[in-house]
């Protein structure tokens, strides 16, 4: 049991570092970060915009990162601000300027290439279980980290009224 806890840990932590490696080296050559791939990528899948918070949410990202990635986009005129009258900026959805459409286009061919070489060798059927199972996983350990949080809660509550 503990053996399957250490390859799923292994095997992720790899993956992760491997596409942040491949981020950090091909956004390099675009004058970007590797924190700006998936702001790109959710914007040019959205034309009509988005606002931070739904950066937040795609990108599985916090405010503050988001803010700072939308900053140094905006700053290289790759994205531009719906802005209403009543909304801040927060608020207002950010969309790709021409010059952003173009860089998003150069980083969705390398995601492209990474997904192909990454998937290399590897069957339909074994990728449909593999995607599957994976998203399961993912689905099992929110369930159980919110049960961890409740009952740490619980537990602290129960400590502090004494």
């Amino acid at each position: 049991m503990i053996h399957r806890f250490e390859q799923l840990t292994t095997g992720v932590s790899q993956i992760y570092k491997n596409i942040q490696r491949i981020k950090k080296i091909e956004m390099r050559s675009l004058g970007l970060k590797g924190t700006h791939v998936m702001c790109l990528y959710f914007l040019y899948s959205h034309p009509d915009g988005l606002t931070a918070a739904d950066l937040c949410n795609l990108c599985k990202e916090d405010k503050a990162g988001i803010s700072r990635i939308l900053s140094d986009l905006e700053e290289h005129g790759f994205i531009r601000y719906t802005h209403p009258q009543d909304k801040k900026k927060y608020r207002s959805k950010a969309v790709l300027t021409d010059s952003g459409k173009k860089q998003s286009r150069k980083v969705n061919r390398l995601i492209l290439r990474a997904v192909l070489e990454g998937g290399r060798d590897i069957t339909a059927k074994e990728r449909d279980i593999f995607y599957r199972v994976l998203f399961m996983i993912a689905g099992n350990l929110d369930k159980f980290c919110e049960e961890l949080e409740e009952s740490s809660n619980v537990h602290f509550q129960l400590n502090n009224a004494e």
